[in-house]
């Protein structure tokens, strides 16, 4: 229509225009809100631009197909765009203690329909691409670089883990106290309210060994502590050269592991669910259960059959509960039915006092071939590897021993400290001879002497305690590392490779099995460490994103701390260019070092310390 609109067309014109604009608005708020509930950069840092990824694609910009070819490839053909993102948006701050594979959160929005009485919903159950959290996790209001290691075992700041619920739950325990801008830790526990100490002596007492000191005169040395509350009890074995997997899930005693992590005492997030824990058999010489609430008897005793493949021959379960003791009549039936079961199982009571009883796993499978024939729980298949765990349902079975440990009686593996350098047993499982494995120590102790003299002018004899390696292989970067610091290691295995993780376990060190395309199940800002050797080769070959990995790496590393990456000078150049979106920084000049092979690159990057919009005015 020519001329000049008329009112009413003009009218039209102004409503058309408004209901365009109201849509647009309902669009924008409508996206922007979905994704601050994500935790995609709801919350302020004032680093550069906020631009987030698509779901489900890499930081790279572009479209899905193009993203993921350019996210899992080192070294881009000349031409090609390698642009990266100048910031990365951060989560919201109520995401600062986010654990992606095991947020509640998530199996709630994707309606996973889970076994409660199992504890399903306390295992692992990692979210899909289009719903990671893809963006910096911030630190909580007024974090401070952690207390170091020893004091920090006794106290941590309360601003770095901002929960005192467990003070006032369990203030007649001695599990903590808040004093003032601190949280004390005085080594209480549900069932030693006066101390580990005095509790884990009185153990070593039970079981006549010298000096009442629990490590047997080095026999005994890798602990399994499930239900560990905040770890008091693995911490104080710590004095006596036994380093503990304290073992818990995120239940409703929430942060436990958090408090240890943060105390520098090894600790994992785990539960006796459905599925095997992440280690192999004949993996620890003592465990213990003070009052873990678990329901042994369960599911044909499965839990306490798990329990049953991760120790050793001869192996020792210390079980503190008042059904030890029996003075009412549900405890007693609960007695009696536990006392048959692991009598059915072959194990014999070592000592009992109290409300504590120690049982004895047999050294050889003798008692199992006597057995009546139908006897329950039976030995598991021929054909079942009693290591393989990734993913692995558990069974109501017996693993019996390997021929090797029928035979010698036991583990035969030297006491501690020789073991740590002693070629274990189950090396010939991999086809390594010991001079190979000599080998390995050597060529791990020289690296090791590098990295701490690239790093010494950044660090004290006390700025690193929880350190992580990435791909332990067979724990020899661990194991040079014990010799000049006072750390521990946790030794990671990749899931898809050899399982080199019982030769971690068998030289006197700890570890787990993981898949670096998923995130690690810990607390964030837990490690002062991690060495990551051909890690992102790895990945790369697996078609799984590059990105992740960093921010995943980020998010585990406390601010301040370190990160050794030795891997390929295309992986180095990729990761470079991270660095400022990061907010990692290099070392210094001389962090780039030719591996004597010629082909791997050392690259060391250490974290800044940032805070939030909110962080900063509460520290002011």
């Amino acid at each position: 229509m020519r001329g000049r609109p008329d009112g009413a067309q003009k009218k039209r014109l102004i409503t058309s225009v408004c209901v365009v604009a109201v849509f647009l608005g309902f669009i924008y708020f409508y996206y922007g809100s979905v994704f601050g509930s994500q935790g995609r950069g709801a919350s302020a840092l004032e680093y550069g631009s906020k631009s987030l990824r698509k779901l489900g694609s890499s930081y790279l910009g572009g479209d899905d197909e193009s993203d993921k070819e350019d996210g899992t490839r080192f070294g881009l053909e000349e031409g090609e765009d390698d642009s990266v993102p100048k910031s990365f948006p951060v989560c919201d701050d109520r995401h600062s203690e986010l654990i992606p594979c095991l947020d509640r959160n998530l199996i709630y929005q994707m309606r996973l329909k889970l076994d409660l009485s199992v504890m399903e919903h306390y295992e692992r159950h990692c979210p899909p691409a289009e719903r990671r959290f893809n963006c910096l996790i911030p630190p909580p209001p007024g974090y401070k670089i952690p207390i170091k290691w020893p004091k920090s075992r006794d106290e941590v700041w309360k601003a770095n883990i901002p929960h005192t619920h467990l003070a006032h739950e369990k203030s007649d325990q001695n599990w903590m106290v808040v004093k003032g801008d601190k949280i004390v830790f005085p080594g209480g526990g549900t069932h030693f309210h006066y101390g580990a100490d005095k509790y884990i002596a009185s153990i070593a007492n039970m079981l006549n060994f010298s000096n009442n000191v629990l490590n047997n005169d080095g026999n005994v040395r890798t602990v399994l502590d499930v239900g560990c509350g905040v770890a008091s009890f693995g911490g104080y074995l710590l004095s006596s050269d036994m380093i503990t997997m304290s073992l818990a899930p995120n239940d409703v005693h929430q942060n436990q592991i958090q408090f240890a992590l943060e105390r520098g005492i090894p600790a994992y997030l785990g539960v006796l669910g459905t599925k095997r824990l992440p280690y192999p058999s004949r993996s620890f010489e003592f465990s213990h259960c003070s009052r873990c609430r678990i329901d042994w008897l369960q599911r044909d005793g499965i839990l306490l059959l798990e329990l049953d493949r991760v120790l050793r021959p001869g192996g020792y379960f210390a079980y503190s509960s008042p059904e030890a003791y029996a003075q009412d009549e549900e405890d007693l039936r609960i007695w009696k039915e536990m006392s048959a079961l692991v009598e059915r199982m072959c194990w014999r009571i070592a000592a009992k006092r109290n409300q504590t009883v120690i049982w004895q796993k047999p050294l050889t499978n003798d008692c199992y071939m006597q057995r009546e024939p139908g006897t329950q729980p039976p030995l598991c298949r021929s054909d079942d590897d009693p290591d393989a765990v990734w993913g692995v349902q558990m069974e109501a079975c017996i693993s019996p021993y390997s021929e090797h440990d029928h035979r010698v009686k036991g583990s035969g593996l030297a006491p501690w400290p020789a073991r740590l350098t002693s070629p274990p047993p189950r090396l010939a499982d991999f086809g390594y001879s010991n001079d190979m494995f000599e080998k390995d120590v050597e060529l791990w102790r020289k690296r090791v002497d590098n990295y701490l003299n690239i790093l010494s002018p950044k660090i004290q004899s006390d700025t690193i305690r929880n350190v992580m390696d990435m791909k332990a292989n067979l724990g020899s970067f661990a194991a040079a590392l014990l010799k000049n610091k006072d750390v521990w290691v946790m030794n990671v295995v990749p899931e898809d490779g050899p399982n080199t993780l019982k030769v971690v376990y068998d030289r006197g060190l700890i570890g787990t099995i993981h898949s670096w395309c998923e995130a690690f199940s810990t607390y964030p800002r837990t490690y002062d460490l991690l060495h990551a050797w051909t890690v992102f080769s790895d990945i790369e070959k697996k078609g799984c994103s590059v990105e992740d990995l960093l921010l995943e790496m980020d998010r585990v590393i406390r601010p301040s701390g370190f990160i050794i990456i030795r891997d390929r000078q295309s992986v180095i150049d990729y990761v470079k260019k991270y660095m400022v979106a990061l907010h990692w920084e290099a070392v210094d000049s001389s962090s780039t070092e030719q591996d004597q092979d010629g082909e791997e690159v050392v690259f060391i990057v250490q974290k800044k310390l940032w805070l939030t919009s909110e962080s900063l005015r509460d520290t002011e």
